[in-house]
């Protein structure tokens, strides 16, 4: 008799439940840390989904970034490929494909001798581009095929304008 009116009370309330609980929201930037392993520098910047990122030598493409809800256990995870085009025969050889999480960086590390990158979170769309009069569309057309050199401003190596 308990066990009926508990399945019948399951039944009748399971419909009232979140259809979809734990998925994750689409974010439109990826903040990233990275690590230069040679001099012990690290780097916190931020990429627009679907935009490529030079880091050094490592080109950094941003697939998706997905964060989970404010109710949820806070946690972000982006799908980012990265590589590395070697200088002597000019082919690109692959470093990382996949997914990195925030809260476990170690789960699916990049691994490279030199460079460490992992993900600190996925951010709404900047405010910063309203503010210049830009709309996000916009933005978004210009950052397509765009590789933007990430630099330490710190070692003034590299550029920190955009390159076609």
């Amino acid at each position: 008799m308990i066990f009926s009116r508990l399945a019948l009370f399951a039944i009748l309330f399971y419909p009232a439940l979140p259809a979809r609980a734990g998925e994750m929201i689409d974010m439109p930037v990826v903040k990233l840390q990275s690590l230069d392993k040679t001099t012990a520098r690290t780097m916190t910047f931020e990429a627009q989904v679907g935009s490529t990122i030079k880091f050094g030598p490592l080109y950094i493409r941003i697939q998706s970034c997905r964060k989970a809800p404010p109710i949820e256990k806070p946690e972000a995870a982006a799908f980012l490929q990265i590589w590395e085009v070697d200088l002597k025969t000019d082919k690109p050889e692959w470093v990382f494909s996949g997914w990195t999480f925030a809260s476990s960086p170690a789960l699916s590390p990049v691994d490279h001798p030199v460079y460490d990158v992992w993900v600190l979170d996925c951010l709404p769309e900047p405010d910063a581009q309203a503010a210049e009069g830009e709309s996000p569309a916009a933005a978004q057309d210009k950052d397509e095929d765009i590789i933007e050199d990430v630099v330490d401003s710190e070692a003034g190596v590299g550029s920190t304008e955009a390159a076609e």
